[in-house]
């Protein structure tokens, strides 16, 4: 059996406050696959996103751990994260505000390039641009001249540049309308295909979760309230805060969206 590429165990995340600490996550455990995608969903304040910062080393972890290719990595030096840059990435929900206004595409493809003491350059900038489906002459251009699409490929090319074996995709298509959302999801599949890199997938939409996951992690108050395969969870869930989820989900049949609504509310009271 294949190890596990990134393992958490009974991981525990919190904040200082007044009186302490206060923990958000709490207990949470998976593991990720090589070449898999395990989606996270969850509505706003679950704690989907604290747990891919805490990956990322970039909240405080409290209790458990985070393994990757079985190292502990969860409260490793600056230095000692560094050096997982290459192995670990991340793609953020707003493209625009993630990548910098001043410089132009090619010099931000460089910059992790020349962090790492690569000398591929030019020819690396060529190769990510044309991986994700931008023209040749983009990297002489500025974030500011291309669509909320396109500005959502140069950041998922800066996250490729090092070749890692794992993306944080934190809402990366929540900022972007449904048709670009299905062509950006289009281009994740086919970016793993080719790559074999594996993706937590953070969203607040289970449709659209299910519509790149290999697993489905549901997350409420923190904790992992249901985890299975993709068209298991979808079709079946198997706890209430899932299938309300799923109900949530808008239908473009009124009628059905009525009815979905009341299944919905009906939901919320039983439970």
């Amino acid at each position: 059996m294949t190890p596990p590429l990134l393992s958490l165990k009974d991981l525990v995340v919190g904040f200082p406050t007044r009186g302490g600490h206060t923990n958000v996550i709490r207990g949470v455990n998976f593991d990720l696959a090589p070449g898999e995608t395990l989606g996270m969903v969850g509505e706003s304040g679950s704690g989907k996103t604290t747990i891919g910062r805490a990956i990322l080393g970039l909240a405080p972890v409290r209790g458990g751990s985070i393994s990757f290719r079985g190292r502990l990595i969860s409260n490793i030096s600056r230095a000692e994260r560094r050096s997982l840059a290459g192995d670990i990435q991340a793609v953020f929900q707003d493209p625009y505000s993630s990548l910098n206004p001043a410089m132009t595409v090619e010099s931000i493809l460089v910059e992790p390039l020349a962090a790492a003491g690569v000398e591929e350059g030019t020819a690396r900038v060529r190769e990510l641009l044309d991986a994700v489906g931008l023209p040749s002459d983009a990297g002489s251009r500025y974030p500011r001249e291309f669509s909320g699409g396109q500005r959502q490929r140069i950041a998922i090319a800066r996250a490729l540049a090092l070749r890692p074996s794992v993306i944080v995709c934190d809402e990366p298509t929540s900022a972007l309308d449904v048709s670009t959302q299905a062509t950006v999801l289009k281009l994740f599949r086919d970016l793993q295909q080719a790559t074999g890199v594996a993706y937590i997938f953070i969203s607040h939409d289970l449709g659209v979760v299910s519509n790149i996951s290999d697993r489905i992690a549901v997350l409420y108050q923190g904790e992992i309230m249901e985890i299975g395969e993709a068209a298991q969870v979808t079709a079946e869930p198997r706890h209430p805060y899932t299938k309300r989820l799923q109900l949530a989900a808008p239908l473009a049949d009124p009628r059905k969206q009525r009815a979905r609504r009341l299944q919905r509310q009906a939901l919320a009271k039983a439970g």
